[in-house]
């Protein structure tokens, strides 16, 4: 296959409008606090094919409608949903080695969100949809009550200093949300290697009255999960893994 030279960003953009809005901004336009800041990234030519080719096949867009599961994945199986997947390089290999659950992966950043789809259509891997769009948002307005199994956060954006700790994910409003989707005994499963990060998740986390800890404390390395780029940058410098269990009472 020939690669396309002539592609740009802004003409798959064109062709695909829903590539470029990752939020609904609010009616009185104010911005609320994001976990994320978008920054510009170059695409290589075989992520902008991709997403030309394959946006509408693997891609998910923001409607004010609830999700159709068994809609978008011709089956009943069970849902999990992956907040901020990076790369992508876990996601594709815990669906790979899952077919029996269907998986939905958050990424707003559109050089991993375009690896990940590219990877996706080079494997053929049919339980697996991508969606670049606040996260937050879409959970909120398209995720209905008591329908997923499970939520995978791995590795998010720590804001190290202090006075940006209200930008990260796991806050208390955010985690009641993730649980009122949960399915009895679904689950929430989290991972850090900033270990401040990792207290403040297991007190938030457990302070959701809707969530109990299967372990005590930090939970053990959960085997099928792959090691991230984030995780192993984090392990060259003798940073320890903490990760969290906790499931729907």
């Amino acid at each position: 296959m020939t690669a396309n030279t002539d592609l740009t960003i802004e003409k798959v953009i064109e062709h695909h409008p829903a590539i470029d809005i990752v939020e609904i901004p609010p009616e009185d336009r104010r911005r609320e606090v994001k976990s994320f800041v978008l920054r510009g990234q170059k695409l290589g030519t075989h992520q902008l094919e991709a997403l030309d080719r394959s946006f509408d096949k693997y891609c998910l867009t923001y409607s004010p409608k609830p999700f159709d599961f068994e809609k978008i994945f011709g089956n009943r199986n069970p849902v999990v949903i992956e907040i901020g997947f990076g790369m992508g390089e876990s996601t594709l290999k815990i669906a790979s080695d899952h077919p029996e659950i269907n998986y939905i992966g958050f990424e707003v950043f559109l050089f991993g969100f375009s690896k990940l789809l590219y990877n996706i259509e080079k494997a053929g891997i049919t339980n697996l949809r991508i969606m670049r769009f606040d996260a937050r948002q879409a959970i909120a307005s398209m995720v209905p009550q008591s329908s997923i199994s499970g939520f995978h956060i791995f590795f998010p954006d720590p804001w190290p200093k202090k006075r940006h700790h209200g930008r990260r994910l796991i806050q208390s409003g955010f985690v009641e949300l993730l649980s009122s989707r949960l399915v009895s005994s679904g689950y929430i499963y989290a991972a850090t290697d900033w270990e401040d990060y990792a207290k403040q998740m297991l007190e938030v986390l457990s302070a959701c009255p809707s969530l109990k800890n299967a372990y005590d404390g930090f939970a053990g390395r959960i085997p099928w999960r792959p090691e991230t780029g984030f995780e192993r940058k984090g392990l060259a410098k003798s940073y320890e893994i903490h990760e969290l269990w906790f499931v729907k009472k």
